[in-house]
């Protein structure tokens, strides 16, 4: 069941598009204001509709707190207002626009809702429980600075000749794309979350291994992955001391190839170096904000 946000400050108006909407088989969190809204995105929410004016704010500033708290959350204005009479923000601000004025107005805005809402279940990379609370992990470490660190280029150094492989990176996961803090065998700097095949590794505590990327549906589609000549994937999870998973210690390859129970230890032995490396700075305070 999709959960949606209905932001609006007329009681009446509010509890009518609510009704609507939980009629339609939605789990409906109501806002009057902006800074209810703010409070509601702590939970999971697929979609926020919101009308334009609120006691604390307006439409736009909803829209910019979900982008900023939620950005893959879908947004749809219901307002009597036009858009040509909203004072500012633009386009790429809003996924959607219902006027209240058309005739069933709330049943076409549960025909965007629900579209929206699917859309967003098919997004393109998966995301853990925990979210907010990984990425808040994510965001304590400094990745510039501990890509200075040579220890870990040492550790990626030896995981490529360990491995027999191509490239060995470490890479933090945050909000929108993995960041490397090392990487032997090619100089890549960022990658895309919806590239990244980390995205689904940061999802287990199992090793994850991609035999033949081109055989895999989850990847097979990802033309990222052959552009970067990744044709094979080990990874295994590094956590923080919550067990927040920050990131992956990853072995890539240009051709098909399988792991050992032994080597896929051994990847496990260097991802737990690694997280001892992490805990060490941040016990100095380094690699913090």
């Amino acid at each position: 069941m999709a959960t949606v946000v209905c932001a609006d400050a007329d009681d009446e108006r509010r509890s009518a598009t609510v009704t609507a909407l939980e009629s339609a088989g939605f789990d409906v969190l109501a806002a009057s204001s902006v800074s209810a809204v703010e409070a509601a995105l702590d939970d999971d929410v697929d979609c926020v509709v919101t009308a334009f004016r609120f006691p604390d704010g307006d439409g736009f500033d909803v829209v910019g707190t979900v982008r900023d708290r939620r950005p893959d959350c879908a947004c749809v204005f219901f307002t009597s207002a036009s858009p040509s009479e909203l004072p500012r923000g633009g386009r790429d601000q809003i996924v959607e626009y219902v006027p209240q004025s058309v005739p069933d107005a709330r049943d076409r805005l549960v025909d965007v809702v629900e579209g929206a809402t699917a859309e967003a279940t098919q997004a393109a990379y998966p995301l853990p429980e925990n979210e907010t609370e990984r990425l808040a992990a994510v965001r304590a470490y400094d990745v510039a600075e501990l890509s200075a660190e040579a220890t870990f280029e040492r550790l990626t150094a030896l995981m490529t000749t360990h491995f027999d492989i191509d490239v060995a990176f470490v890479g933090l996961v945050d909000e929108h794309e993995e960041r490397f803090v090392a990487c032997t065998g090619a100089n890549w700097r960022t990658l895309a979350r919806e590239d990244s095949i980390c995205t689904h590794t940061i999802l287990t505590d199992e090793e994850m291994v991609v035999e033949d990327t081109h055989e895999d549906p989850r990847f097979a589609e990802v033309d990222r992955l052959d552009e970067l000549n990744i044709r094979s994937y080990a990874g295994a999870r590094i956590t923080d001391e919550e067990g927040n998973a920050l990131g992956a210690v990853c072995c890539i390859d240009d051709e098909p190839r399988s792991y050992t129970r032994a080597e896929l230890d051994d990847l496990r032995r260097f991802a737990d170096e690694v997280e001892e490396q992490l805990l060490l700075r941040r016990r100095l305070g380094g690699g913090g904000e």
